[in-house]
């Protein structure tokens, strides 16, 4: 089995005119939000294997904010592909990583990451978790964690439709509790 993590980067700071898209970091609740989420990882789900991020100071951040709160370290990648990627670029990222890696997290941006995250989840069975795909479907807010699992042995199998969704939450969720 492969589990794939998707993770939109925390809340910026607003773009202003002529600045680079590229080196806006978080802002105060997006730091929050971002530590919040590691430790939702450390205790509900588990810490992934390799970590494919975005090297877009925001999606960094993320990262950097959320590892010490894994109680591990993950092996990770920056990649410039991943800035502002397309579904398909995503994808053929997750399809090249190495089979060694039973869990893998992508962090980066809108709307590539909601709509990948959308082209691989199959629609669920439970009631329960329906409601969470429907959700993703919706809105793929800043901060928000998919996790989809795939009942296979390598990576490059892959497939639109081919994930179960087992986690859909959003910061909020986090903050509700």
């Amino acid at each position: 089995m492969k589990r794939l993590f998707l993770l939109r980067h925390a809340k910026a700071e607003r773009e202003t005119p002529g600045s680079d898209d590229e080196a806006r970091a978080l802002a105060p609740r997006g730091r929050e939000d971002a530590s919040r989420m590691g430790r939702y990882l450390c205790e509900e789900v588990h810490i992934p294997d390799l970590v494919l991020c975005s090297s877009a100071v925001r999606t960094k951040q993320t990262l950097e904010l959320l590892l010490p709160e894994l109680g591990a370290r993950p092996t990770v990648q920056y990649l410039d592909a991943l800035y502002l990627a397309a579904p398909d670029t995503i994808l053929s990222l997750v399809r090249q990583a190495r089979d060694a890696a039973g869990s893998l997290m992508i962090v980066g941006h809108n709307p590539g990451l909601a709509d990948c995250a959308n082209a691989l989840a199959r629609e669920p069975e439970s009631r329960a978790m329906r409601k969470r795909y429907l959700s993703m479907l919706e809105k793929f807010p800043t901060g928000a964690l998919a996790v989809l699992d795939f009942e296979m042995a390598q990576w490059r199998g892959v497939a639109a439709d081919g994930g179960e969704l087992e986690i859909f939450v959003r910061p909020k969720d986090l903050r509700e509790e």
